[in-house]
């Protein structure tokens, strides 16, 4: 039975057992609300990149150019020049805590948005050095552009991160980060309700223990910008309320997370926005719940749920 015994993925987790979260305040679930700031840093000639982006806008269905796409560029630079101003003033205006998934090249290009993010403080997660798919990019490249994405991050925040989130990964990923050293999470990973530890080895052969923070693909605006994803406004937000409602539920026993994914080009459009307002609204009405950043989860695991 080798073949199980060798297995790399675990399939099983918490299994029936999970963990009780024992989230601060006794609540049933910690919301944590992440803001991608990605604009600037997508694929394009501008970049050194051999074609233009294509990926998460509302251009769905479009081909790649080696050359500028301005549709494309216009609707990436709509999530710099507005949409991230509107998000962000929500969450001004109801003192929510927020985490940015920031890439560093494009939050280099935006210092006013940096200045924003920082007289805000709020949480910056490490979303890479570049909006762009990591699957098939050799683990040199990757390695570099993370190390010049730390080092970028630190000129921009006096800080090094310690959270981390490429979007679109490798294989390789994880076991560069580890590597790297100084990150408490990343957020790569989709597979849960809870956060969770996992043991790797790193190139030296030392057993590292290392948080995982699941993250989100269906609670997210991301999905207006696919074929089978939300159409209006109201599919958000029905879809983002039920959520909610079934974990609250069931963290009454066994306390849950909720991850909701935003994007200033996709959520930061008036028509689409109005549902983020409304899931606001809904679960500020709720007592036992904890809105949080991603850093405070990853805290409150370390302290409470070391092992």
């Amino acid at each position: 039975m080798n073949i199980i015994k060798n297995y790399p993925r675990d399939l099983i987790g918490y299994g029936s057992n999970p963990p009780h979260a024992n989230w601060p305040k006794n609540a049933y679930i910690a919301i944590q609300f992440v803001l991608n700031y990605e604009e600037g840093a997508e694929s394009h000639i501008l970049n050194g990149d051999k074609y233009s982006e294509k990926f998460l806008s509302d251009l769905i269905d479009t081909d790649v150019y080696p050359n500028r796409h301005m549709s494309i560029d216009s609707l990436y630079e709509y999530g710099s020049r507005v949409g991230f101003w509107r998000i962000h003033n929500e969450f001004q205006k109801r003192k929510l805590p927020l985490t940015i998934f920031g890439v560093s090249i494009a939050l280099a290009k935006n210092p006013e948005i940096v200045k924003a993010i920082k007289q805000a403080n709020y949480d910056v997660v490490n979303h890479g050095l570049r909006w762009i798919n990591y699957q098939t990019i050799d683990i040199e490249t990757e390695r570099n552009h993370m190390q010049k994405s730390i080092s970028l991050y630190y000129d921009l925040f006096g800080k090094f991160p310690t959270g981390w989130y490429t979007g679109r990964d490798s294989p390789n990923t994880r076991n560069i980060l580890i590597e790297q050293g100084g990150f408490t999470y990343d957020s790569d990973y989709y597979g849960d309700d809870l956060p969770f530890w996992i043991y790797m080895k790193s190139s030296n052969s030392i057993l590292k223990k290392h948080l995982i923070i699941p993250y989100t693909l269906e609670c997210n605006d991301m999905r207006f910008a696919l074929p089978q994803g939300f159409n209006t406004a109201e599919h958000f937000f029905i879809y983002l309320r039920d959520t909610f409602d079934i974990l609250y539920e069931e963290g009454k026993i066994s306390p849950k997370m909720m991850s909701i994914g935003m994007h200033c080009r996709l959520l930061g459009r008036p028509g689409k926005f109005c549902a983020l307002k409304k899931f606001l609204d809904y679960i500020q009405e709720y007592n036992n719940i904890w809105i949080c950043t991603r850093q405070q989860i990853a805290d409150h695991w370390v302290n409470k749920h070391p092992d």
